[in-house]
């Protein structure tokens, strides 16, 4: 037997699905009933989204709550045409859940998770750890690292960062971020706000707001109070949108660069 596999998990559908079985015990829950408790879920990646969603055996869900989707929106998902409501918690959520039309996944319900969409399951669990915004993807690394490395953060041409103590999260897909102690930071040039973000890898965000002088764009700077176990080196650490100030590593200017979070990031 190989020590290691020789072909990858993941298969694909001919309507465009890639899909693998997870090993991971989820649970999603609507207020205080349990809607999905499986232990043998599927991770599905959509031809025009980045990340997965879960697919799961009709038996390890509460089918008893959901019921043929008033208002459906046909073909949301990979031409997925059957959707449901779910009713639950004495809430009715519209469009909660869909099937895929793959024959694949016959037999599997999937659930919203996205928080733009507006609807779903309030709380998702791997294991015993609640799971925010998305399923997490296995094919993708969040190391956070300690370093010496001396760090410098600009703003329209003011120093408010300068550390030789960073932690550095590198995550697939987007720059480096550089996570500084607050004592090497000028927070008093910033303000906290009320904007909350939630992360899989990472867990909930709080930001602040710069408010010297020069433009920058709101809630550029950002923290995880309780960060999840796996970033645990980030905890109370604060952080900068590369993509909206200037930041020099050892010496060296870095490009600002151009990710999803570009074109919200406007002053």
């Amino acid at each position: 037997m190989p020590l290691f596999p020789t072909e990858r998990s993941v298969r694909t559908t001919p309507e465009g699905l890639l899909w693998e079985p997870s090993e991971r015990w989820v649970r999603g829950r609507k207020g205080d009933v349990t809607v999905v408790d499986s232990r043998h879920p599927v991770l599905v990646w959509e031809p025009d989204l980045p990340v997965p969603c879960y697919a799961f055996p009709r038996a390890e869900v509460r089918t008893d709550l959901l019921r043929p989707a008033k208002n459906p929106t046909p073909g949301k998902h990979t031409g997925s045409q059957i959707f449901y409501d779910l009713e639950a918690d004495a809430e009715l959520v519209e469009n909660a859940a869909w099937t895929f039309p793959a024959a694949d996944l016959a037999g599997h319900i999937s659930f919203e998770w996205f928080l733009r969409w507006g609807t779903g399951l309030d709380h998702w669990y791997e294991e015993e750890e609640e799971i925010f915004v998305h399923p997490r993807d296995p094919h993708k690394r969040v190391d956070a690292m300690p370093s010496s490395r001396h760090v410098q953060v600009e703003i329209a041409g003011t120093l408010v960062a300068d550390t030789h103590r960073p932690v550095l999260l590198f995550e697939t897909g987007l720059p480096t971020r550089y996570y500084m102690p607050r004592e090497d930071v000028r927070l008093d040039l910033f303000e906290p706000t009320d904007h909350r973000t939630g992360c899989p890898y990472k867990g909930r965000a709080q930001y602040w707001t710069w408010r010297g002088e020069g433009e920058a764009p709101r809630n550029v700077l950002w923290s995880y109070a309780e960060p999840l176990p796996a970033v645990s080196p980030i905890k109370g650490l604060v952080a900068f949108y590369n993509e909206a100030v200037d930041i020099t590593v050892d010496g060296e200017g870095l490009a600002r660069p151009v990710t999803p979070f570009t074109a919200s990031l406007k002053p």
